[in-house]
C-alpha cells in the first residue's frame, strides 16, 4: 500500500488489515444490501490483489477468483456494481521501484492494471470509476504530509523528504495521463464490446464567499478550481483553470498537444464525493520571498464562521450544510454542461472514543436528519437542472478511516468490532431502507 498503512498518522494506531473483513463477509453483506432496496454497490478492486509486484502480465488468480464470486454474486442479488480502480492504495513495490505517482512510469503500470481489470471483468461490470479524490493524495500525501507517502515541505508539514511546492502538481498529472489513457483502451479496445461506461470520483466541497465583495467571490472560484477544476478543467476543457495558470506558473506541468487530444473529453460521466460547505474568503498576494506550495498557493482561506456564527452545525471536521450540494450539482451543471454526474459518496461520521455505547450509536438521528437534508436539496438541484443519476450514501458500514483509524463511524450499520464484527443496522439503515422502498 501507499507509503505502508502500518505506519502514518492514524489517531488509535490501528490498521486496515481486518478491518469489516468484508473480505470473507461479502455474501452476507450482499444479503443486507439487498434487504436495504439497494440496487447498486460501489466497490474498489486492490491492485496488489492482481497484481503483487504492481506490474507484470500475469494475474493473481486468487485475486481474480475472489473478485468474480463478488461480482457474481452482486449480479445474482440485482445490484450493478461501480467498480472503482484506485482508491488511494499503490503497490508498495512502485513506490519502492520508482516513486510511483512522481514518475511517469505510474502511468503505464496503472495503464496495465486497468487494462487487465477490464479484460477480467468487463463483463459485467458496467461502471468504471478510475481513481477516487485523487486531489486528496495529492494534496494530503504530497503538500502536507498527512496521508501515505507524507511527502512535503516546511512550512506546511513535517516530513522528511518532499517539495510542497512541485510534487502535489507533478502527481495530479500523472493521475490524469493514467486516468486518460486508461480510458482510451477501454474505449479503443472494451466499450463498443462490453456496453459499459467510465469515470472518475472526485471529492468536492461548496464554498460560498465569506463577504459580499468581489474579492470574496473571486476566491469562492480559486477554491473550486484548485480543487475541483484541478482535475475536470483538463478533463473536460484540455487544460487547467486559467487562475492555477496564472498563480502556480511554472510550478504546474505543461501538457503536450498529444496528452491534451487523450485527456480532453475522457469521461462518460463524473462521479463527486461531497460532505461539507465552508466560507471562503480571499488572501492577499504572499510576500516576495515567502514559501510557496499548494496549500496557500489559492491565496484563500477558508472557514466555518462568518460573525461569529457557524455556517451549519459541525461533525469531526465537516460542516453540515445540506444546500451545498445542490449548490455544486449546479455548479457542475452550469460550467461542465449536461454531464452525467453521480453522488458517490455523501455522509457523517459519529465519534467513537471507547465509549459510545451500540445502543447510543444505533440512534443515529444526526445521520438520518443529515440524509433527509441532503436528499432533499439535491433533489432541487436535479429540478434546477443538474443531471444526476445515482447517489451512493458512505458507507454501508462503519469501517477504518485514513487518519482516524476506528474513531468515528460512518455506516448505516454498526460494526461491532469487539464481539465478531456483527451487523447492527441503525436507525439510518432503517430510515433508508424506506426512503428507497418509495423513490
Amino acid at each position: 500500500m501507499l507509503g505502508s498503512l502500518h505506519t502514518g498518522n492514524i489517531k488509535d494506531n490501528s490498521t486496515g488489515d481486518v478491518a469489516d473483513d468484508q473480505f470473507h463477509r461479502y455474501k452476507t453483506d450482499v444479503e443486507l444490501m439487498k434487504d436495504m432496496n439497494l440496487d447498486a454497490y460501489r466497490l474498489s478492486i486492490g491492485w496488489t490483489r492482481l497484481f503483487p509486484e504492481g506490474r507484470g502480465k500475469k494475474l493473481n488468480q486468487l485475486g481474480v477468483d475472489h473478485y468474480n464470486d463478488v461480482l457474481d454474486t452482486l449480479l445474482k442479488n440485482g445490484l450493478k456494481p461501480y467498480v472503482t480502480l484506485q482508491h488511494f492504495d499503490v503497490p508498495q513495490a512502485l513506490e519502492e521501484s520508482y516513486g510511483s505517482l512522481l514518475s511517469t512510469q505510474f502511468v503505464e503500470d496503472y495503464a496495465n492494471y486497468a487494462e487487465a481489470c477490464f479484460e477480467t471483468f468487463g463483463d459485467r461490470v458496467k461502471n468504471w470509476i478510475t481513481f477516487n479524490e485523487p486531489h486528496i493524495i495529492s494534496s494530503l500525501g504530497y503538500a502536507r504530509g498527512i496521508f501515505p507517502p507524507q511527502r512535503c515541505s516546511a512550512p506546511f508539514g513535517n516530513c522528511t523528504k518532499g517539495n510542497s511546492s512541485t510534487e502535489p502538481y507533478i502527481v495530479a498529472h500523472h493521475y490524469l495521463l493514467a486516468h486518460a489513457t486508461a480510458v482510451a483502451i477501454y474505449r479503443t479496445r472494451f466499450q463498443a464490446r462490453q456496453g459499459g461506461i467510465i469515470g472518475i470520483t472526485l471529492d468536492a466541497e461548496s464554498y460560498e464567499p465569506l463577504r459580499n465583495n468581489s474579492k470574496d467571490v473571486a476566491a469562492v472560484q480559486r477554491a473550486r478550481d484548485f480543487e475541483l477544476g484541478w482535475f475536470l478543467d483538463p478533463i473536460m476543457f484540455g487544460k487547467y483553470p486559467t487562475s492555477m495558470q496564472k498563480l502556480v506558473g511554472h510550478r504546474l506541468p505543461k501538457f503536450t498537444k498529444e496528452q491534451i487530444r487523450v485527456v480532453k473529453g475522457s469521461i462518460d460521466f463524473i462521479g463527486l464525493n461531497h460532505y461539507s460547505t465552508s466560507y471562503v474568503k480571499a488572501l492577499p498576494k504572499p510576500a516576495q520571498g515567502s514559501p510557496t506550495g499548494y496549500p496557500t498557493d489559492s491565496q484563500t482561506l477558508q472557514t466555518a464562521y462568518k460573525n461569529g456564527v457557524a455556517i451549519g452545525s459541525q461533525v469531526n471536521g465537516f460542516n453540515i450544510v445540506p444546500r451545498g450540494i445542490r449548490i455544486l450539482v449546479n455548479y457542475v451543471n452550469t460550467r461542465y454542461g449536461d454531464i452525467p454526474i453521480v453522488i458517490t459518496e455523501n455522509g457523517i461520521s459519529q465519534t467513537d472514543n471507547g465509549s459510545l455505547s451500540r445502543v447510543e450509536a444505533l440512534h443515529d438521528v444526526v445521520r438520518v436528519n443529515y440524509l433527509k437534508g441532503y436528499l432533499s436539496k439535491l433533489a432541487t438541484g436535479i429540478r434546477n437542472g443538474a443531471n444526476v443519476k445515482g447517489y451512493f450514501a458512505w458507507s454501508l458500514l462503519d469501517n477504518w478511516e485514513f487518519r482516524s483509524g476506528y474513531t468515528v463511524r460512518y455506516g448505516l450499520y454498526y460494526v461491532d468490532y469487539k464481539k465478531n464484527l456483527t451487523r447492527y443496522p441503525k436507525d439510518s439503515a432503517l430510515w433508508y431502507k424506506q426512503f428507497l422502498a418509495h423513490a
